[in-house]
């Protein structure tokens, strides 16, 4: 297997860790990042082909399941296959996330603002219904939610996302909570602009929404999704090892503003 990543400790070595949304983008960087510190991955996305496509291209610690976060047996279906295929599961992360939709609440249909927080926000809780005994079976591990930094400061023409990444958030804390007797750690990520697919549903190409959305940022530009992939398997490792209930700003300083 090739990676983008020097060699790095096998700080994951040994740990089984379940991705939703894992077949491109974030998810996909972060499947990368934990296979390179010595985890084995599953793959889980509604897009079947490409998380097979992505197994393959990744090697034998890699594992593609079908899972419909918004479905709670595909859900339940998807941790199954995590059990008779690893016996255990040290590691969920949360990636999951809808098209993004514009529209403030006048203009978001019904069926729009469901969608969006079914697969963000209900997506994880079912991922934590499902997968959380799983980890307490295996002796404790960790949880992340992907959230966003939209989370913390509002951003115009969004409630939707806003709102389900604020959610995302307020859940992470609340599981942590939950299950800290279980010896899980549960926290979320909120990342600022990544360069991903996402951006082109509104930008010409990655260097137009950089030029856009750089200098929103103190840093001046937008992430790169390996940056969001070390973030996660930090919380994903025992460096993580007394850190719960919280969430970790990935945002370059957007939210500083």
């Amino acid at each position: 297997m090739t990676s983008a990543f020097d060699p790095l400790s096998a700080r994951l070595a040994g740990k089984v860790i379940m991705i939703t949304g894992a077949a491109s983008g974030i998810g996909a960087a972060i499947a990368r990042r934990c296979l390179a510190e010595g985890g084995s991955v599953i793959c889980a996305d509604r897009l079947e082909d490409a998380a097979v496509n992505l197994a393959e291209e990744f090697g034998p610690r890699t594992v593609a399941v079908r899972c419909d976060v918004t479905d709670g047996r595909s859900m339940e279906r998807a941790v199954d296959t995590v059990r008779s295929r690893f016996g255990r599961l040290d590691g969920l992360v949360h990636n999951a996330a809808a098209p993004s939709l514009d529209g403030t609440v006048v203009d978001l249909s019904e069926e729009q603002w469901r969608r969006e927080i079914d697969v963000s926000l209900t997506g994880a809780f079912l991922a934590g219904k499902f997968a959380v005994p799983l980890i307490a079976a295996s002796g404790g591990g960790s949880v992340a939610l992907i959230a966003s930094q939209f989370a913390h400061v509002a951003t115009g023409n969004a409630v939707a996302y806003c709102a389900a990444k604020a959610g995302l958030v307020h859940l992470a804390k609340a599981m942590a909570i939950d299950h800290a007797d279980e010896g899980i750690r549960v926290n979320s990520l909120s990342p600022g602009a990544v360069a991903t697919s996402r951006l082109l549903q509104r930008w010409p190409d990655l260097e137009a929404a950089d030029r856009k959305l750089g200098p929103a940022h103190l840093l001046g530009r937008i992430a790169k999704p390996d940056e969001i992939a070390a973030a996660t398997a930090f919380l994903l490792s025992a460096d993580a090892s007394f850190v719960t209930g919280t969430d970790l700003l990935v945002d370059g300083g957007y939210a500083v503003r």
